[in-house]
């Protein structure tokens, strides 16, 4: 990641194809994540109680333990992956210091809240499936965001803001 810190940002065309790439990844990981969500269940408590602790009249059985840990060693560390590369791409954009603070803190508590609402569901009650639908969206908006962000800083030629943001004042 040396190049984002330095000029090369703006400056080297491999790296800004490499990053542009990658985001088309992510992009298509955005959708598909919304396209999985709304599949298994949607935006209202009672499908994702149903998802999760099953639903005698659709015939759906409950998560089972061993299954929602083999998704969660997979979820745990790709999300965290993911937004760890993300929220550092956004550290080079020219954004205000707490905007970008905010971003990086509802992204990952909304991936960890995604994680965990499903077994806080399943396992202890059904009223966590507001976290789950709430984790969903924050993680979905806060990813949105971080792409939009980092296209328009590359797409515009804008130079990496790594120092902390437009509002520099506050030196840590």
């Amino acid at each position: 990641m040396r190049f984002t810190v330095t000029a090369d940002w703006r400056d080297n065309r491999l790296l800004r194809l490499v990053l542009g790439w990658f985001l088309v990844y992510v992009l298509l990981f955005w959708v598909t994540n919304g396209l999985l969500y709304f599949a298994k269940m949607g935006l209202t408590p009672a499908s994702v109680v149903a998802y999760y602790r099953g639903d005698e009249a659709r015939f759906l059985q409950p998560r089972s333990y061993q299954g929602m840990l083999e998704i969660a060693h997979f979820h745990l560390f790709a999300m965290g992956v993911l937004v760890l590369t993300m929220t550092h791409l956004l550290l080079f954009v020219p954004l205000a210091r707490a905007v970008k603070a905010w971003i990086v803190t509802l992204s990952f508590a909304g991936a960890l809240g995604d994680e965990s609402a499903g077994w806080l569901v399943r396992f202890v009650a059904p009223g966590f499936a507001y976290l789950k639908i709430a984790s969903f969206v924050t993680v979905q908006a806060t990813l949105a965001a971080m792409i939009v962000a980092v296209v328009w800083a590359l797409a515009t030629e804008q130079p990496n803001d790594y120092r902390g943001g437009i509002d520099d004042s506050d030196e840590d």
